[in-house]
Formats: structure tokens, C-alpha cells, sequence
């Protein structure tokens, strides 16, 4: 008909196609060079030896010898054994110690040091201890916290004020304690540093009206800052559980599990297991039941945090 433009598209030429799909082909290769370093690590270090401990916890093994199918043994084993039950309770113990306090102390420090001049030299002040050893560290904190006249703390406080403290590091009653106090001096500064980043998003604004409005400053912590910082607050509290479930280096250091079963926690007991009494199966299953008690406590973190973590939107 008459008056009638038809619309024609252009063809795609076939060379332009077999390029366009030969830079695509290229593009992958070489995706897939820059990205193989981070999966074979990911799978020889993470996949394979999880799928390896998984496999492992219902068989029994030396290291050496032939393995043998157990089942569920090496689980019913370690649920009725008391030192796994001691690990348990030590490792919880050391969660409800050094959560709380240690993240109360790092937002009070974070609050305190967020309208200071200088915040900058205080951040490496406070961040020093978390990029020192871990090792070097509880070799300072075991000679601080020695028994007897060979502690500087004890000797410090019966030349004071003529009190004999605990043994420390040796007292079953006490050595949670002593771990407790190391963990929280030596974490202080990361969650310190995560703390003042999340107060520096608060608008100015926001604290200023509550000000004007007659709100003082704990009403402005609690109805302001509070709130605006719950999701940097929530995210230290998940690292931090996590953190304390996996507590170990500074423990075998500070003390001797073997010999005070009140610094046993549930990842020694999976190296106790494992490396001194080669039962490998055994300490897989001890390993997979924290694996599970670390999930559950963080599903039960996500589940309750709707209820205090506010988000902007």
C-alpha cells in the first residue's frame, strides 16, 4: 500500500558474530585464569578438607592404620564424654564473658574518642594489640597474671594493698577469667575501630535535635546512637560469638588444658583429639558439633536481630 514505510534492521554480518563470540571466548579464558589461584585454594583448603572431616567423623583412624565405619559412635561418644561437657561449658562461659563486656567497653572507648581531636593516633594506639602476635601476647599477659610472687599483678597488689589474689592462670575457678580478660585486651581495638566508623555515619543533625529537644546524653546514646549504629553493633556481635567459640591459640599458650580442665575449650578438645591421641575420627565429630552449635548461634542471632538492628531503609 501506498504511504506504508517498512522498518529494516540491519543483519548481522557473519564475521562480526564469530569475533563478537571469539572476545567472549577470550574473555572467559582469561576470567577463568585470574580466578583459578582463589578456587583451587578455595577447595584444597576449605571444600576438600571439610568434605574429608565430615566423612571422617563417622569412621575411626590412627592416621596410619586401616579405617573402620562407626556410624554415629564417635558423636554419642563425645556427647556422653565429661571433658567434652566441660569444653562445652568453658567454651560457652567464655562467649558470655567476653561478648558483652568486651563490646561494652569498645563502644564506650568508640563514644568517648568520637568528638576527640586526634582520632587517628588513638585508632593505631588501640589497633596495636590486634596486629600483634597472638602468641607474643599471651606470653606478656602469663607473665602478668602468674601465680605467686612471680606475677606482676599479684605481687603488685599484696605489695599494695596486702591482698593474696588467685592463682590465676592456675585456679579452675579463675582461669576462664584470666582468658576472658586476655581475649577482650587483645580484640579491643578492631571492634573499637568498627565502632567509631559506624558513629561517624550518624548525622550531626540527629544528635543535635535531641539535644534541642532536652534529651541528655544517656537518652542521646539510647534513643540515638543506639539505634543508628545496631547494624555495625550486630555485625561485632556475630564476628565476636564466632570468635570466642573458636578460642584456642592464646589459651595453649596461657595454660595447660591437660592440667586444669578450666581452660579446656571445644576447639583444644578437637586438637587434644586429634594431634596427641591421633583418634581423628573422634575429633572430626568433636569439630562438626561445633560447627553446629556456631550455626545454631548465629541462626538464632539473624533470627532475633530484627527486632533491635535497624537499617535506613
Amino acid at each position: 500500500m501506498a504511504g506504508v514505510v517498512t522498518e529494516t534492521r540491519p543483519t548481522a554480518k557473519p564475521g562480526s558474530a564469530r569475533a563478537a563470540a571469539r572476545v567472549r571466548s577470550r574473555d572467559g579464558w582469561w576470567a577463568a585464569f585470574f580466578l583459578a589461584p582463589q578456587v583451587i585454594g578455595l577447595l584444597a583448603f576449605l571444600v576438600f578438607p571439610l568434605g574429608f572431616a565430615v566423612v571422617l567423623a563417622f569412621m575411626k583412624w590412627d592416621g596410619l592404620g586401616e579405617k573402620s565405619w562407626v556410624g554415629f559412635g564417635n558423636f554419642a561418644a563425645q556427647l556422653s564424654d565429661p571433658a567434652f561437657g566441660t569444653a562445652v561449658w568453658n567454651t560457652v562461659e567464655l562467649a558470655f564473658l567476653t561478648v558483652p563486656f568486651g563490646l561494652g567497653l569498645a563502644l564506650l572507648i568508640a563514644v568517648a574518642l568520637n568528638h576527640v581531636k586526634g582520632k587517628t593516633l588513638y585508632r593505631v594506639v588501640y589497633f596495636m594489640p590486634v596486629v600483634t602476635s597472638s602468641v607474643a601476647v599471651a606470653v606478656m599477659w602469663q607473665i602478668i597474671l602468674a601465680g605467686g610472687d612471680y606475677g606482676v599483678l599479684n605481687r603488685t597488689v599484696q605489695d599494695w594493698f596486702g591482698i593474696t589474689p588467685p592463682d590465676w592462670l592456675e585456679d579452675p575457678n579463675w582461669v576462664i577469667v584470666a582468658i576472658a580478660v586476655v581475649t577482650i585486651w587483645s580484640s579491643l581495638g578492631l571492634n573499637v575501630v568498627i565502632f567509631l566508623a559506624g558513629l561517624q555515619t550518624i548525622p550531626p543533625s540527629l544528635t543535635e535535635a535531641a539535644r534541642i529537644d532536652g534529651a541528655g546524653p544517656i537518652r542521646v546514646f539510647r534513643s540515638v546512637i543506639l539505634p543508628m549504629i545496631s547494624p555495625t553493633l550486630f555485625f561485632s556481635t556475630v564476628v565476636a560469638v564466632i570468635s570466642s567459640f573458636q578460642a584456642f591459640d592464646q589459651i595453649y599458650v596461657l595454660v595447660d588444658p591437660d592440667h586444669n580442665d578450666g581452660a579446656r575449650t571445644i576447639v583444644y578438645q578437637v586438637y587434644d583429639l586429634g594431634f596427641k591421641r591421633f583418634e581423628f575420627g573422634m575429633s572430626s565429630a568433636a569439630a562438626l558439633i561445633l560447627l553446629a552449635l556456631t550455626l545454631l548461634v548465629t541462626f538464632v542471632q539473624f533470627g532475633v536481630q530484627r527486632r533491635f538492628v535497624h537499617y535506613d531503609s
